[in-house]
């Protein structure tokens, strides 16, 4: 035991261990400068940056030589037809002239046609307008004239003017009909009165109707989330789609109020999604005077 101890004793009183320690501290440095300030920039061509020329208004030939004489790549991204420009001629470039790029950078290109690229219509039925219109956009399209019709699915998409499916040219314009959240059938207006809120929501929902405005009434007569009133409620039927407006009770006590709040269901997708089967190619229907 006693000579293991002498052996530690020795090992770590010897100089040389301590010149080995600090040449490796040494070399880590000079390891960590060198590669910081030379390797790097060098593996990188850190510095070294290209002017991206513009190569718009002129011909493809010409602007491939000309990026290829920079140290740059080129890459055709895309073909559009405009007519300001002869064929073949770059009309759009990326990165921009004037950009400050590293030697070899690709270059995407978009030229000129003399024929109109293609695209596929999507089929955009059924869904509300804000995705119709994403959809349509990316497919290279444009929204058009949107018309309102009568339907209790508010803001979906009855129809599209050009069938889904068809090839047409790039930014055509597709003109939508949309539903305006009234139907044109009668349904009868249920008594929702002393229910609460939330079967309240439901019943109406369940009866093709929609819920408008909550309006909120303290009293400690009912227990709180309860349906004092509703409007319309001077008709027995009225029209799918119509929007009821509530009034509900909310207790006076403050301490209550804390532990029961009113809860109300959102709307929800389905209120502007449309049945794979129903039916739009019925004819149009007559304006009326009727509050959403």
């Amino acid at each position: 035991m006693n000579n293991f101890f002498r052996f530690l004793y020795d090992f770590f009183t010897d100089r040389k261990l301590y010149y080995l320690i600090a040449g490796l501290i040494l070399f880590g440095a000079v390891a960590l400068v060198a590669m910081d300030r030379y390797i790097m920039p060098a593996y990188t061509k850190h510095g070294h940056g290209i002017t991206v020329p513009d190569i718009t208004r002129m011909p493809l030939d010409e602007a491939a030589a000309i990026l290829e004489s920079r140290g740059l790549r080129h890459e055709l991204a895309a073909k559009r037809s405009n007519e300001a420009f002869p064929p073949d001629f770059v009309i759009d470039q990326t990165p921009n002239a004037g950009m400050i790029v590293k030697p070899n950078r690709k270059i995407y290109i978009t030229i000129n046609t003399t024929s109109t690229p293609t695209v596929v219509v999507p089929e955009v039925q059924n869904l509300s307008l804000r995705n119709a219109t994403i959809q349509l956009q990316n497919s290279g399209l444009q929204v058009g004239n949107v018309t309102y019709e009568s339907s209790r699915f508010r803001n979906s998409v009855l129809r599209q003017s050009i069938p889904s499916g068809r090839r047409v040219d790039q930014n055509t314009t597709i003109d939508l009909i949309v539903g305006d959240g009234l139907g044109s059938v009668m349904v009868r207006l249920p008594d929702v009165t002393n229910m609460h809120l939330t079967d309240a929501q439901n019943t109406l929902r369940e009866a093709g109707l929609r819920v408008g405005s909550i309006q909120f009434q303290p009293t400690d007569r009912v227990a709180p989330n309860t349906v004092l009133r509703y409007t319309p409620d001077d008709q027995p039927n009225v029209y799918e789609g119509t929007a009821i407006d509530l009034v509900v009770s909310v207790t006076r006590s403050e301490d209550e109020e804390e532990e029961t709040g009113p809860l109300i269901i959102g709307e929800t997708d389905m209120d502007e999604e449309i049945p794979a089967n129903s039916d739009f190619d019925s004819e149009p229907i007559p304006d009326r005077n009727r509050e959403e």
